[in-house]
């Protein structure tokens, strides 16, 4: 399946639209406007034109970054678009963090796809799942 990863260019309206088709609540258009302009960087992934797959990085932009919304529709899963999504998350973070530094990384993962997150060395803790990284 061919695909490609845009950065920083997840509308609203898709957000919201992945969110429903995977079994989420909708959220108003103004709040996750707000939400999109506050995080720090976003992925999507784009097959023959449509958004199916995104993730978000959260955090303070210099020691604590999380994973949000690694959502990739069901009929496409299974193709490596999260993988993608996540990688490309991760390079993002390496390449605009501080050199010589360690950052710690959380996410909640959805209940049975804990193991698709430790394969990028993400372990179960009592807030979830995180990483520490060196920089």
């Amino acid at each position: 399946m061919k695909y490609i990863l845009v950065d920083n260019q997840l509308s609203p309206e898709d957000f919201i639209r992945l969110k429903v088709e995977t079994g989420f609540w909708e959220r108003p258009v103004e709040q996750v406007k707000v939400a999109l302009d506050n995080g720090l960087f976003n992925v999507t992934a784009v097959c023959d034109g449509k958004v199916v797959g995104m993730g978000r990085l959260v955090g303070d932009g210099a020691m604590y970054y999380y994973l949000q919304e690694i959502i990739v529709l069901p009929e496409y899963q299974g193709c490596g678009i999260g993988k993608s999504i996540v990688s490309r998350l991760l390079e993002y973070l390496k390449d605009n963090s501080f050199a010589g530094t360690n950052v710690s990384i959380g996410l909640t993962a959805v209940k049975g796809k804990e193991t698709f997150y430790e394969k990028f060395g993400f372990n179960i803790n009592s807030q979830g799942m995180s990483i520490y990284m060196d920089i």
